[in-house]
């Protein structure tokens, strides 16, 4: 996982200590050991955010958010100003890097209440939730979404609700399993050197770990990416991210340049047929 290494192959530092961060908003490319840059496709903006369940309403379609305003942003138990606050997030949000850097809050919308919206949050516990107003908001749409059959070791991303690429997967182990659950990509991270247990590019994911609440001077964070153990793909090897071969994690990344905010769910046991 993020920032969270296997034992047996654990980097001397952080994870994000050796990364560099894509901007979700800007497309720049920040941190000190940056690479070549890589940006963000550029996505539909001033996008009207629908009433309700967006995700019923416009099957297919992902409405990602990002706060206009900087400083700490307040999300609430309710849609109204007097609800319990329930998280308060910095944007833009601070990477433990090496010099450190900052890169905008992004946030995967559920559902429209009237001037409120309803927004998944990158923290504990996984799944949380909070009501911001809407007009606090920059909303964009995409068509993707990626599906992790953990079981199957399989990973299938979706465009329009049509499956466009699947690929196989290496996953966690028993012993630190990853939890089932909708996520979303917070950031995406590329090592400066590919041949590390990271490979050539790394989505970060809005979940974490059950089994670690810190390791390794990192949070436990989830995360999808490449790998320099192409071997352990389809077997159980991490301590809770997905692996995926760096030819599939780059075709994703350069080809079909997914960007931040896709929903990422996450099966545990055999998936559904049908």
């Amino acid at each position: 996982m993020l920032a969270v290494p296997d034992p047996t192959t654990r980097p001397h530092r952080n994870l994000l200590t050796l990364l560099v961060a894509v901007v979700a908003a800007t497309g720049l490319l920040v941190g000190g050991c940056a690479a070549d840059p890589a940006s963000e496709p550029a996505l539909n903006t001033s996008v009207t955010l629908p009433e309700g369940d967006v995700a019923a309403e416009q099957p297919g379609t992902s409405y990602v958010a990002r706060p206009v305003a900087e400083g700490d942003i307040v999300f609430r138990a309710a849609p109204n100003t007097g609800a319990e606050v329930v998280a308060t997030l910095p944007n833009p949000r601070p990477l433990a890097t090496d010099p450190p850097v900052s890169i905008p809050l992004v946030l995967l919308v559920a559902e429209r209440e009237g001037d409120w919206a309803k927004v998944y949050l990158p923290i504990r516990p996984n799944g949380s939730t909070g009501w911001i107003p809407a007009d606090e908001l920059t909303i964009t749409t995409h068509p993707w979404r990626i599906e992790a059959l953990l079981d199957e070791f399989k990973l299938k991303v979706y465009k329009n609700d049509e499956v466009v690429y699947e690929t196989a997967i290496g996953v966690s182990r028993e012993n630190a399993p990853t939890p089932g659950g909708l996520y979303y990509t917070t950031e995406l991270l590329q090592p400066p050197d590919p041949n590390t247990v990271y490979g050539t590019y790394a989505y970060g994911l809005s979940g974490f770990s059950d089994t670690y609440q810190e390791f390794n001077g990192g949070p436990g964070q989830l995360g999808l990416h490449g790998t320099n153990e192409p071997w352990a793909i389809g077997t159980r090897v991490s301590s809770g991210c997905i692996r995926l071969n760096n030819e599939d994690i780059s075709y994703i990344v350069e080809q079909l340049k997914l960007p931040l905010g896709v929903p990422v769910d996450i099966v545990t046991g055999t998936a559904p047929t049908g």
